[in-house]
């Protein structure tokens, strides 16, 4: 059987940005420490301070099973991704079959932690040799914001914000893409809010359109401005829809817009489906 470069370039890739060729190592204690209660916060940072004068770090040994990787149910340490290996290969399928079938347009990631699913579009294109479409890098770059129950109630009670482990900067999430050497003038940044930088963002068609904005509100930014740039034969995936308020906007948006395609499942949160 002969495997073609680029399936073997793109396999490792996948598998680097998961992380899965390794195990997964320790991290630090203090990596979650902002969700402690004050006392034990306190306490861990003097530690960790003293510790780190010297040389040392408190760690924290995390063990998860094959399953719960590839599935993307962790938030790992160490990947640049968290959504798993099944939903990094759906995301390689739908790229590679509109460029397969010529369906126009460029592809976008709306919440992007790390880059990890960004780097891999951007990868896919460089496989192919494809250099007139764009990948849109769009995320606030300082994790989540915090709910507006009165406009949408389906976030009352959403914590998503007070995470400070889902806040990257833009210029780690560009260095991640130069480790790959995959940084270019293909690969565009759309930095802030949603609401703010959807409406006018410089995007004419897309190809595939991938929402990983965990909240009803994201979702539903999202959707209402990018969904009608989405071509026919396009493909719209939903990281969260394991989530109560995202699911809840598909379901919403695919109501309101009256969308009857079909909605497959990936994984334990991942759906997708191709626009007719």
């Amino acid at each position: 059987m002969t495997v073609r470069p680029e399936n073997l370039y793109l396999d490792l890739i996948k598998k680097t940005l998961a992380f899965t060729l390794w195990p997964e190592p320790p991290i630090p204690l203090d990596t979650f420490n902002y969700s402690r209660p004050y006392l034990k916060r306190w306490l861990v940072s003097s530690i960790s301070y003293i510790l780190k004068r010297k040389g040392l770090q408190l760690v924290k040994q995390r063990e998860f099973t094959t399953d719960e990787r590839e599935e993307g149910r962790i938030w790992p340490g160490y990947a640049y991704t968290m959504i798993g290996l099944k939903r990094l290969d759906n995301l390689q399928s739908c790229i590679e079959t509109v460029l397969r079938e010529n369906v126009q347009g460029d592809l976008i990631e709306t919440g992007v932690w790390r880059g990890g699913a960004c780097i891999l579009m951007r990868a896919v294109l460089a496989a192919y040799g494809i250099e007139d479409r764009k990948v849109y890098v769009a995320d606030s770059f300082e994790g989540l914001p915090k709910p507006d129950p009165e406009k949408f109630p389906a976030d009352k009670g959403d914590k998503h914000y007070i995470h400070k482990f889902l806040a990257v900067s833009q210029d780690e999430v560009e260095e991640n893409f130069r480790k790959f050497g995959l940084l270019d003038d293909q690969v565009v940044f759309l930095k802030g809010w949603f609401k703010d930088t959807l409406p006018n963002a410089p995007i004419g068609t897309l190809a595939v359109l991938r929402l990983d904005g965990d909240m009803y509100s994201s979702t539903m930014d999202a959707l209402k401005n990018l969904y009608p740039k989405l071509s026919k034969g396009g493909f719209c995936i939903i990281d969260d829809y394991g989530l109560k308020g995202c699911k809840q906007a598909v379901d919403d948006y695919r109501a309101e817009n009256a969308i009857a395609a079909e909605m497959k499942i990936v994984d334990w949160t991942g759906r997708y489906w191709r626009k007719a």
